[in-house]
């Protein structure tokens, strides 16, 4: 039966690899992209010869506004539910 199976399978041919253009594209950099942005201004802090508290100081703001947004999301969804509840004690009683 695998000798059946065997004859049946086509395998399709390598993908043409991409152009040059196609690649620069994939590798290209905007200038709001919020990583490259710490990244350059890192850079430009090396040239001057701060430290890197600036980017440290970057990274703790985006690691509080992730856990806020996630804090956020749950006090949302209990907020939903004791609504809920209000709602329904407030139909059992009027």
């Amino acid at each position: 039966m695998t000798s059946q199976l065997q004859k049946g399978v086509v395998l399709h041919s390598r993908p043409d690899p991409p152009t040059v253009d196609h690649i620069l594209a994939d590798i290209r950099i905007f200038p709001n992209d919020p990583v490259f942005s710490v990244l350059e201004d890192a850079n430009q802090d090396a040239k001057k010869g701060s430290s890197d508290n600036e980017v440290e100081t970057k990274y703790l703001q985006s690691c509080r506004y992730l856990e806020m947004n996630k804090w956020l999301q749950e006090v949302r969804g209990e907020l939903m539910q004791q609504r809920e509840e209000l709602r329904a004690v407030g139909d059992q009683c009027g």
